[in-house]
């Protein structure tokens, strides 16, 4: 009966361990898709701002010029 309990144990541990080597595995690959993903917003974000900043200024609300 104890070698049952231990062999049942054993297994625990090696499903467990390989659970955390798959969960370990999916982390590194979402880190780095979000580093990918951060750097493409960073870009986007300059961009944006370069174009943001070469827009012309819409005219001032106020009385047209033929009043």
């Amino acid at each position: 009966m104890n070698d049952e309990r231990l062999r049942k144990i054993e297994e625990l541990v090696a499903h467990q361990a390989r659970t955390i080597d798959e969960l370990s595995d999916e982390l590194m690959r979402q880190s780095e898709l979000i580093r990918v993903m951060q750097r493409r917003l960073d870009a986007v974000s300059e961009r944006f701002v370069a174009l943001e900043e070469t827009v012309i200024a819409p005219p001032e609300a106020g009385r047209p010029p033929h009043w």
